[in-house]
């Protein structure tokens, strides 16, 4: 499973980036979707490498994000119960082990896909760079420590 998160802004984006992070959903900054490892989305995400930064994330940060930052239609915040009564889940832990391997995404129990973090506490390193130089574009390889810096 790998998440993705808009880093940059909307100014100045070509039109044809703008459009694949359209796609992707990713309209605004600090905006994470979860995606699964698949060659289309892997094209997408290096054509808007300069813009977002990726990486693969574990169970317990997926648990994390749905307790903490998903919503239901109305922008409700998911509960336990919810996800009791309305999905073949039993738990949230369940939902998220589901969702990493495969068998299902958080749009099947009715959660939006895109959740909306919190600037990172201590600040991105640099968005004008990749990460391999030292900033924090492109592919991370794990963003769960990043992640847990927005939630």
């Amino acid at each position: 499973m790998i998440a993705a998160v808009r880093v940059r802004g909307r100014t100045g984006v070509k039109k044809g980036i703008q459009d694949t992070m359209s796609m992707l959903k990713l309209t605004r900054i600090n905006h994470l979707v979860l995606l699964h490892e698949d060659p289309t989305y892997k094209g997408m995400l290096v054509k808007a490498k300069d813009y977002i930064t990726w990486g693969e994330i574990d169970e317990e940060t997926i648990t994390q994000i749905i307790t903490k930052r998903g919503k239901l239609s109305g922008n409700v915040n998911v509960t336990e119960e919810y996800i009791k009564e309305n999905t073949d889940f039993s738990s949230i832990e369940e939902l998220a082990k589901a969702v990493v391997a495969g068998e299902a995404t958080v749009e099947d129990a009715g959660i939006k896909p895109v959740f909306r973090l919190h600037p990172p506490r201590k600040g991105y390193e640099a968005t004008k760079q990749s990460f391999k130089e030292g900033g924090s574009l492109g592919n991370r390889g794990n963003i769960n420590e990043l992640v847990a810096k927005m939630i």
